[in-house]
């Protein structure tokens, strides 16, 4: 779906806003219903039938979700195309529809940059098992309003994840590099970026570790 996103600014919002206005009235008995399963929490149901409309109406879901960006560039873009008329029609689903724009903005990047789920946070918090005497990490991933893993392990289990993770990414790197594909420089310099922050925190785990080694099991 790259052609959505990189299409010709010129003639795609035109495109698109057209599209949208000929299925205006089922369209917003959809969003409508869309916004109600996310009102109630149906976070995961919502963002299914959201795929499904991507999927068999793509001209009609981007014209939406761009318009609940609120995209200024977008609005001009239509003005300058169609008319202030039907750029009003788009503002006013951002207005009116403010609950969907995440949910929309996530299948917006599965559709064009072939995701599935991204991460779009990750909330920990600590507690300690005292008969064990071991440290423990509740963490909750979620994407958008969808939440995609709850757990609640030590911190040795916590890194084995991790580990698992990295051991992914040198194998996506590896294939790249063994087909002789690029790597454009966005995600290249995100990833030397991600890199010296992950040394940074293996640093300081490092001298915590030795720490611990150095004091006595069971010292309070």
């Amino acid at each position: 779906m790259d052609s959505w996103d990189d299409a010709d600014e010129q003639e795609l919002p035109g495109a698109l806003v057209t599209e949208y206005l000929e299925r205006e009235s089922g369209t917003r008995a959809l969003l409508d219903d869309l916004e109600r399963l996310v009102l109630e929490g149906e976070h995961e149901r919502a963002r299914e039938r959201i795929r499904a409309f991507a999927e068999n109406s793509p001209g009609v879901f981007f014209a939406v979700a761009l318009s609940l960006t609120g995209s200024k560039q977008f609005f001009g873009d239509v003005e300058a195309q169609l008319d202030v008329s039907a750029a009003d029609e788009l503002r006013d689903l951002a207005d009116t529809y403010p609950a969907l724009q995440e949910p929309f903005n996530v299948v917006r990047t599965e559709q064009s940059h072939d995701r599935y789920n991204p991460v779009t946070g990750l909330s920990t918090t600590t507690t300690y098992h005292g008969e064990e005497e071991v440290p423990l990490i509740r963490y909750a991933m979620q994407s958008g309003d969808l939440s995609l893993l709850e757990a609640t392990e030590s911190p040795q289990e916590v890194l084995q994840v991790a580990i698992y993770l990295v051991q992914a990414t040198n194998d996506a790197l590896g294939a790249s590099l063994e087909q002789d594909h690029s790597v454009n420089t966005q995600e290249l310099s995100g990833l030397i970026d991600r890199r010296e922050e992950l040394e940074s925190e293996l640093d300081q785990l490092r001298a915590q570790i030795d720490e611990l080694r150095r004091r006595p099991v069971g010292d309070e």
